[in-house]
């Protein structure tokens, strides 16, 4: 008979189109109807797909349509994430404005991932640099103002002076800016904040909420970024009467130890000081040229200088100096550190450097060392020394005593700090959602009025420089005030692009809402299944967290612990490696996606990079694995049309070779169907469908009735379950087949009880661990003759050659393990 050739080429264009003119992946949400809502982090429009992109896109996709079969409504949308630096760069290298240039790029990759075969729901389709997304986050921003969850306050920042903006951590290389290679200054800019520290508690008891859900290193990394501690505020006098230094510490038991007090360079009393004191003032100056960072700040250089002030230690009364130092952040607390060099590492070796004071108050056992002997810090447990009334505590006793004495004097409390700081979202760049805000002399900082919304982002500016357009651009920044109408200026502030992605899951429920959200976001929300990078374990997903409950708290999400989280399950997938390393242009090791989907079809890309290994693990690329996944189909495409349109019924008696084969087809389906769950472990799935694909092969065109009979339905459930990996090979083969019903109608197949059963077991046979043969027993078989049956096998002879079997271990329904001497 004639087959005809497999051209993906041909074949998946056909099929997307029918796709498209059919609007198949439209979500109806249906009330009442189970849903399930997947979604994959969208992308930066780059221009250009790389193999991370067609990794992550085609793990959500192959869940959302394994779901789809499962009888679920399913949602599963697609987005960009435009606005952000990138776009100004591109704009100053190519002279092309940063709309042109986004919308240019989101139209280019729109096409590759259409080419893809993913089933999204484009009617949902939405860029966050469009006026009709980012006008309600500015409605968003006006409803925290009022509530008090924005706000403003100094901060401190990387500035660069050649490029005249402030630059993120990862921008300073080596001290200085990253393009422009001056060095960096920090200064002191008014700046916007969410207060996200309001919700510290409540996203930190919520991780309890997603385990099982989420990977437990992200739940762990989000843990330790929030950083909860228990420990005391102690409040240490100035000797001058006026006022006191207030710090934080998680070891109040070792206050009797605290030698010195260490400031921030930027804090009020070391600007003080040094308008007095000009070596004082230079240092200061130097501490300006450096990242703000705290892991550049933990690894620099500790250096500090004597302010020439004095504090009362709250307890002993002693007179203790203060230093400005240039490893405190004025964002930590209040800007200043109690320092105990006998017990802090830190502290050790900037009291060392500058011969302060070092006093022991905690020995690990009897042998108290003399701190002139001391060559680092002790930081552990154990009793305290030299402490006074406190001498003979155990450090976790003298805690709770320390604080209890500095809060009756009334100079301290015990308190819960937080690593978390709050988000600081004003970016002094031109391509973001403009701050809807204004300034007016007279009024002071007044917010737009709803009904002025959205403030329009301009978008025809050529850029000629870093330094934001919006700065000079008289249209944009002068406006009436909207309380006096006297003549007012315009804040040319944007904002953070994470506020962007942090809330873009929930308008993809309702993008059309005529609000920031309607009654179908609690409709569709939660996310079922999230899948992205670890890279956004911390920022993305712990802002997006806080943005639920934000939304929660203006009336537009629903107040019930249903939706309190955004995503109820997480994927994190590993990276896409070549020659073991990361794909980049750098290492000149990427594989253009396009190129392979021309050369072997999208079908084949996805089937690869699904199984080539589980989800969440790094995956080596293999372009002789490439080449097998291809074969593997052209197999199936040839075996089906050699079977054709007939479809046999099974009958009632099978002789013994059908009903085996038809066990297999049922252990597969019942195989296939387990790893389809939960953590998707799509590799074993695909291999578990190629094992049987194998034993189909076998049947002949001469084989019984039966056994074709059986085949036949082998081959209607291995389309069925290759549909979620290859979609455009098997909608085309379901027809091939003789099916009526569209393949996308159909559900999942099910395990027939019946033909699973069986009076034999398969037992795998391991040898110190490690697979080497799969042999078939009685039903009921008792260890012993399982384990006489295995020794004596001629199959195991080979492996046990020479060898002395020390132990034999049976576990029963599953395997049997030797162990050799």
């Amino acid at each position: 008979m004639d087959i005809p050739a497999y051209s993906p080429q041909d074949l998946e264009p056909a099929v997307q189109k029918r796709w498209q003119d059919q609007q198949t992946f439209r979500a109806p949400g249906v009330p009442g109807k189970d849903k399930f809502y997947a979604l994959a982090m969208f992308p930066y429009p780059s221009g250009q797909l790389h193999m991370g992109h067609v990794r992550n896109y085609s793990i959500a996709d192959a869940i959302a349509r394994y779901q789809r079969m499962r009888g679920k409504d399913v949602l599963q949308p697609m987005g960009w994430d435009a606005f952000g630096l990138p776009a100004e760069n591109a704009a100053l290298k190519n002279g092309l404005a940063p709309a042109q240039w986004t919308m240019d790029n989101i139209a280019h990759m729109r096409g590759q991932l259409q080419r893809l075969g993913l089933a999204y729901d484009w009617s949902r389709e939405l860029a966050t640099c469009t006026p009709e997304y980012y006008r309600w986050e500015q409605w968003l921003f006006i409803k925290l103002w009022e509530k008090g969850l924005v706000y403003q306050k100094l901060s401190t920042v990387n500035w660069d002076p050649v490029d005249q903006t402030v630059l993120a951590n990862e921008q300073v290389v080596d001290g200085c800016g990253w393009r422009s290679g001056a060095p960096v200054e920090r200064r002191e800019i008014v700046q916007y904040f969410l207060r996200i520290t309001a919700y510290a508690e409540e996203l930190l008891e919520g991780l309890d909420t997603l385990v099982g859900g989420w990977p437990e290193q992200v739940l762990t990394m989000q843990r330790n970024w929030i950083g909860r501690s228990e420990g005391a505020e102690i409040h240490f006098p100035l000797c001058s009467g006026e006022g006191v230094i207030k710090v934080f510490t998680t070891r109040p038991d070792t206050l009797m130890g605290a030698t010195y007090l260490a400031v921030a360079p930027e804090h009020p009393l070391a600007v003080q000081a040094a308008e007095q004191n000009r070596e004082l003032a230079e240092f200061l100056e130097r501490c300006r040229h450096g990242s703000v960072s705290e892991a550049s700040i933990e690894t620099q250089e500790k250096e500090g200088h004597p302010l020439g002030i004095q504090v009362q230690h709250p307890l002993t009364g002693a007179e203790l100096p203060v230093w400005a130092a240039n490893f405190v952040l004025m964002g930590y607390g209040e800007g200043a550190v109690m320092s105990v060099p006998a017990h802090d590492q830190r502290d050790f070796e900037f009291a060392r450097k500058y011969h302060l004071p070092i006093q022991v108050v905690l020995a690990a056992d009897n042998t108290v060392p003399a701190a002139d002997a001391m060559t680092e810090a002790y930081t552990g447990a154990g009793i305290l020394v030299h402490s006074g009334p406190f001498d003979g505590l155990d450090n976790e006793q003298a805690k709770s005593r320390i604080t209890q004495a500095v809060s009756e004097k009334g100079l301290g409390q015990k308190t819960v700090n937080y690593r978390l700081r709050d988000w600081g979202i004003s970016r002094q760049r031109y391509w973001g959602t403009p701050i809807p805000m204004i300034h007016c002399k007279h009024c002071g900082v007044v917010p737009v009025p709803e009904e002025d919304l959205p403030v329009r982002l301009p978008t025809h500016y050529q850029l000629k420089d870093p330094r934001s357009p919006l700065l000079d651009d008289p249209e944009f920044l002068n406006v009436p005030c909207p309380r006096c109408a006297a003549p007012a200026r315009r804040e040319t502030d944007t904002m953070d692009t994470f506020v962007e992605s942090s809330w873009y899951y929930a308008r993809f429920a309702c993008p059309d809402a005529q609000n920031m959200l309607d009654e179908r976001a609690a409709q569709w929300l939660p996310v079922d299944q999230y899948v992205g990078g670890v890279e956004h374990a911390v920022l993305h997903l712990l802002y997006a967290r806080f943005f639920n409950r934000l939304l929660r708290d203006v009336g537009l999400l629903p107040a019930d612990k249903v939706h309190d989280e955004p995503f109820r399950q997480l994927l994190t997938q590993g990276m896409v490696l070549k020659d073991g390393s990361k794909m980049s242009k750098s290492k000149g090791n990427t594989v253009d996606p396009q190129g392979l989907i021309d050369r072997y079809g999208a079908d084949t890309a996805r089937l690869f990079i699904l199984f080539a290994a589980p989800p969440e693990q790094h995956l080596e690329w293999s372009d002789a694995a490439v080449e097998g996944a291809h074969r593997f189909l052209s197999r199936i495409w040839r075996l089906v049309h050699e079977y054709g349109a007939a479809t046999l019924p099974i009958p009632a008696e099978l002789s013994t070779e059908a009903r085996d084969l038809r066990r297999a087809v049922h252990q597969c389906i019942e195989r296939v169907s387990r790893n389809m769950e939960g953590r998707y472990h799509f590799n074993v799935a695909i291999a578990a469908i190629m094992e049987l694909s194998n034993s189909l092969m076998k049947i002949t065109p001469e084989a019984s009735a039966d056994l074709r009979a059986v085949l036949g339905e082998g081959l209607r459930a291995i389309v069925l379950m290759l549909s979620p990996f290859t979609p455009h090979l098997t909608e085309i083969l379901w027809e091939a087949l003789g099916q009526k019903i569209p393949l996308l109608q159909t559900g999942w197949p099910e395990a027939d009880p019946e033909a699973l059963q069986s009076d034999t077991l398969t037992l795998v046979i391991q040898v110190n661990g490690k697979l080497r043969e799969r042999m078939d027993f009685p039903v009921g078989a008792d260890n012993d003759s399982i384990e006489k049956a295995v020794l004596s096998s001629p199959a195991m002879q080979r492996h046990l050659e020479g060898k002395t079997v020390r132990k034999v271990i049976v576990v029963p329904g599953r395997l049997v393990n030797l162990v050799l001497g």
